[in-house]
C-alpha cells in the first residue's frame, strides 16, 4: 500500500474527530440560542456570530494585524533569547543552577499583574507587547531546549570525545541536533500562548489589536462582537500553530519518518 494513501487516512482519522464534536456543539449552542432558553445579549447564536463578524470584517482586520505584528516579534524574540539562554546554561553548570529556579519563579508572577506594569514602563506602543508575548511563551522553549540537551546519547558523545572533538564541536554536531524534536514540542506548547499574551497586553493598554475591540465591544453590552473577535484570535492561534507543525516537519523530515509505522 503507498504511503499517500495511509497518510491521507492518517489525516482524516486524526481531523475528522474534533470536527465532529465541533459541529455537534455549535448545533448544540444554535438550537439552545434559537429556542431562546439563554438570552442574545449572554450567549448569543453562532450564527449571528459569524453575520456580525463578516459585518465588522473590516474592522476586525485592521485590529487583527496590530495583534498578529505583536504575536510574529513577540514569538520571534522570544525563540532568540530562548536559544542564547539554554545554550549558556547548557554550557555552565554554575549558571544552571543559579539562573533556572529564577526563571521558574518568574514564571509565577501573574500576567494580570505583570501586564499593566509593562505598559506603565514602556507606553501603549508595539514594545510592551512584544515584549509580554515573550515572557509567556520564553519559559518553556527554554525548558524543551534544556530537556533536548540532556537527551543526548552519552554513547556518541563519548565517540565525538574520544575522536578529540571539543564541547563545542560536540555541541553543534550532536547536542543541538539531538535537542530539537523537544524544542519543536515545547514550540507547539509556546504558540497556543503567544496570542493569548498579545489580546492580554492589549487589554492593559492600546490603541489597537483584538484586545481593544473585545474591550470596546464589551463596554457597548455586545456579546456577539465580542465573540467574533475571540474566534478570530483562536483561528489565529490555530493558523500559527499548523505552521509550526509544517516549519517542524520541514526542519526535522528524519523524525515523522521514525514515527511514521513501517509499512
Amino acid at each position: 500500500m503507498s504511503r499517500a494513501p495511509r497518510h491521507l487516512r492518517e489525516a482524516f482519522t486524526t481531523v475528522l474527530p474534533p470536527v465532529l464534536a465541533l459541529a455537534v456543539l455549535l448545533a448544540v449552542w444554535q438550537t439552545v440560542a434559537s429556542a431562546g432558553v439563554v438570552g442574545a445579549g449572554i450567549l448569543p447564536a453562532p450564527s449571528r456570530i459569524v453575520e456580525q463578524g463578516v459585518d465588522q470584517g473590516d474592522v476586525l482586520l485592521r485590529h487583527t494585524l496590530p495583534t498578529l505584528t505583536a504575536t510574529s516579534l513577540g514569538f520571534c524574540l522570544s525563540i532568540a533569547v530562548a536559544f542564547v539562554v539554554a545554550i549558556t546554561l547548557d554550557f555552565s553548570r554554575v549558571l544552571h543552577s543559579a539562573v533556572l529556579p529564577l526563571l521558574i519563579i518568574g514564571q509565577t508572577l501573574p500576567l494580570i499583574a505583570l501586564a499593566p506594569l509593562v505598559v506603565l514602563w514602556f507606553g501603549f506602543g508595539l514594545l510592551p507587547k512584544v515584549l509580554l508575548v515573550a515572557f509567556v511563551t520564553f519559559f518553556p522553549m527554554v525548558v524543551g531546549l534544556l530537556r533536548g540537551f540532556t537527551s543526548t546519547d552519552p554513547e556518541a558523545e563519548h565517540l565525538l570525545r574520544s575522536m578529540g572533538a571539543g564541547r563545542r564541536r560536540v555541541f553543534t554536531l550532536l547536542r543541538l541536533p539531538s535537542a530539537m524534536p523537544s524544542f519543536f514540542s515545547s514550540l507547539r506548547i509556546s504558540i497556543t500562548y503567544a496570542v493569548v499574551g498579545a489580546v492580554f497586553a492589549e487589554y492593559a493598554g492600546a490603541v489597537a489589536g483584538l484586545g481593544v475591540y473585545m474591550q470596546s465591544a464589551k463596554n457597548i453590552f455586545r456579546t456577539d462582537l465580542v465573540l467574533a473577535a475571540v474566534t478570530v484570535s483562536s483561528a489565529l492561534t490555530l493558523v500559527l500553530y499548523l505552521l509550526v507543525v509544517v516549519v517542524e516537519r520541514v526542519a526535522l523530515p528524519w523524525l515523522q519518518t521514525e514515527r511514521d509505522p513501517v509499512p
